[in-house]
């Protein structure tokens, strides 16, 4: 679906955001794609889409180039950015106006999604709250079931139930013909739901897992001690003790937290991501 290759890209003349970036996003899961703040998640998923022309290097987006924006490739992707200018007018005449360029746009899913989250029908887009916006736009962009689907910060705004209810709709919404990328800071409302991850950091992207290995090679678990465990690969304090991640050697599969797995692969001299390499290269082996 998405294949970058060697791709350089920078706002201001000899800086770099991104230098030599790799990276294929294939059909079926939902893609996690995290990173510190000013890491250019943004900027990479407005590449991938076609929004942005890269410096040098390529992205193709269904095997066309992504910035030549071809009508075909435009109606099997949905992109939602974190932030969106929306007209006042109504959610119906935005369906009316914007659904028609996605082939198998659902006018029935759309309503059924504000139903869902309660966002009102009757009311112009700009008199809505952020919350109300996010979650219309959220509903429409699902709508639209495209094949490729990338949402930008998709939590921000929401309130706590909101959050449970997109958790459960995205569960729904995946399948093996499509694909989901989504950018996010907020790891743990999205936990359970996004696998594989990316992390971006540094211009590179420094990380492609898969959490099932992920959990083959690593252990997390919560241990009870006044003192950092020395022998642990990554700990973080926590009330009552530290959240430990040592290299699994009993074969017992852990579920990771994200924030700690993200910390722990972006700290510096990472001893988190030498051990999923020496794994990664064994398995392959």
């Amino acid at each position: 679906m998405i294949h970058l290759q060697n791709l350089d890209f920078g706002y201001r003349k000899g800086e770099r955001l991104f230098e030599g970036l790799d990276l294929n996003v294939e059909r079926g899961g939902i893609y996690g794609l995290l990173g510190r703040n000013g890491a250019g998640k943004s900027t990479l998923l407005k590449l991938m889409t076609g929004c942005l022309k890269p410096d040098s290097g390529s992205v193709e987006l269904f095997g066309r180039e992504a910035f030549d924006r071809h009508p075909d490739s435009l109606q099997r992707l949905y992109f939602l950015p974190e932030q969106v200018y929306l007209p006042a007018r109504s959610w119906k005449l935005l369906a009316k106006a914007y659904g028609p360029f996605y082939p198998n746009f659902s006018e029935e899913a759309f309503y059924n999604g504000l139903e869902t989250f309660h966002v009102p029908t009757d009311r112009k887009l700009t008199k809505l709250s952020l919350g109300q916006k996010k979650k219309g736009l959220i509903s429409f962009a699902l709508a639209c079931n495209t094949e490729l689907l990338v949402l930008d910060e998709p939590t921000n705004g929401l309130d706590i139930p909101s959050k449970a209810q997109f958790r459960s709709i995205m569960a729904e919404t995946v399948t093996d013909d499509r694909a989901i990328v989504v950018s996010t800071h907020q790891v743990r409302d999205l936990a359970g739901l996004i696998d594989p991850i990316m992390v971006v950091d540094n211009g590179s992207m420094i990380a492609h897992l898969d959490l099932n290995a992920v959990s083959n090679a690593l252990s997390f678990t919560l241990e009870s001690s006044l003192t950092p465990p020395i022998d642990a690969l990554h700990h973080e304090r926590v009330p009552g003790g530290y959240y430990v991640v040592r290299p699994n050697t009993t074969g017992r599969h852990t579920e990771p937290d994200l924030e700690v797995l993200f910390n722990a692969i972006v700290a510096p001299n990472s001893r988190v991501l030498t051990t999923l390499a020496s794994a990664s290269h064994l398995q392959n082996a």
